[in-house]
């Protein structure tokens, strides 16, 4: 161990204790409160967590909460906040857990459902003071810069792996991977690092050589592409039918108006023949709506038609539900949308 590595970890973890956010997960070291913290940050940022964090634990204070109720009640508490299967993992390793006790280190906590390297990492040491390096996207860029490696972190992993290890202090790896984190997400961002207000400046190799600002090097950047769905809107009534999408995929086991992909250039005729191949006859001679929403990696267009069921077996579940009853079933924010864009046409 050299001595830049046992200052740097005095000099962070003293920032720390002095400028963390105050988190409402933070006011309670219980692995419940850390596990669903952890996976509702997945890809999601903590101002749009908070309220989530909060309305989701009144809901189910426990695990054994948790685990008692309907899958469709958690994807409901969960709308909004996107990949959804984080939501039906932690129901599944709720169920887990109630029964065998939660698993209290690591490589344990990685044989539940849904949780990788890095989340199973981040309970094992909040929680239980397990000696093990986090390393999450704010964790990689840190290390990045202190060591002043010229790869993009996402292609630099095993040797970030190697040096989190290095750098983690063993006798305090819950306070010191959660600095690694805070000064990551506050201090040491993308872009245009806040080095003068920085705690270990003077421990950073990337500083030092006036290359802060250039690393890590920019990752390649995913094109969204382009999905356009044909949804059949189905009437009975004031109630609309909806349809449970399959586990896997894009909006697991939500529900949703039953649509089909199709091509954005496709003649009307084409779309319908599309719908008739999942039960539906379209009666309109164009859509009553159209609703785009920008994913993390789609740009999603749903192209509303007003339709009549022609058969039920194209679904493998469906039911017929009032305006009443959507906050009680798992929706997307897009599907949301689209079902006020409904509502609304019929007004």
């Amino acid at each position: 161990m050299t001595d830049r590595i046992t200052r740097l970890r005095d000099d962070l973890i003293a920032w720390f204790e002095r400028h963390q956010r105050d988190l409402p997960w933070r006011r309670r070291r219980d692995a419940y409160a850390v596990w669903l913290s952890e996976v509702m940050l997945q890809q999601t940022q903590v101002v749009t967590v908070v309220p989530y964090f909060e309305r989701f634990l009144a809901r189910f204070p426990t695990i054994a909460d948790l685990a008692a109720a309907e899958l469709d009640e958690v994807l409901s508490m969960w709308s909004g906040l996107g990949y959804y299967a984080r939501a039906r993992n932690l129901h599944r390793a709720a169920g887990i857990m109630a029964q065998g006790g939660i698993p209290t280190r690591a490589v344990e906590l990685r044989a539940l459902p849904g949780l990788g390297p890095y989340t199973a990492a981040a309970i094992a040491s909040f929680a239980f003071g397990e000696a093990v390096p986090v390393l999450d996207g704010n964790v990689a860029r840190v290390l990045c810069r202190l060591e002043a490696l010229e790869l993009p972190d996402d292609q630099n992993l095993p040797d970030l792996k190697q040096r989190a290890e290095v750098f983690l202090d063993r006798a305090r790896p819950g306070p010191f991977n959660e600095a690694m984190m805070e000064l990551g997400a506050l201090i040491c961002v993308p872009g245009d690092p806040r080095c003068l207000v920085c705690p270990v400046a003077k421990h950073c190799r990337a500083h030092a050589l006036g290359l802060e600002k250039r690393l890590p090097l920019a990752r390649v950047r995913i094109e969204k592409k382009p999905l356009h769905l044909a949804c059949g809107v189905v009437r009975d009534g004031d109630e609309l039918l909806l349809i449970r999408r399959a586990e896997k995929g894009l909006f697991g086991g939500l529900w949703e108006l039953p649509s089909v992909e199709v091509d954005p250039n496709a003649p009307t005729i084409d779309v319908k023949r599309a719908l008739q191949k999942i039960g539906l006859d379209a009666r309109s001679a164009k859509p009553i709506a159209t609703v785009r929403r920008t994913l993390t990696h789609r740009l999603l267009t749903m192209a509303l038609w007003d339709c009549v069921a022609t058969s039920k077996t194209a679904w493998r579940e469906g039911r017929f539900v009032t305006e009443a009853d959507w906050p009680t079933l798992g929706l997307s924010t897009a599907m949301r949308k689209a079902l006020e864009k409904v509502t609304t046409a019929t007004r």
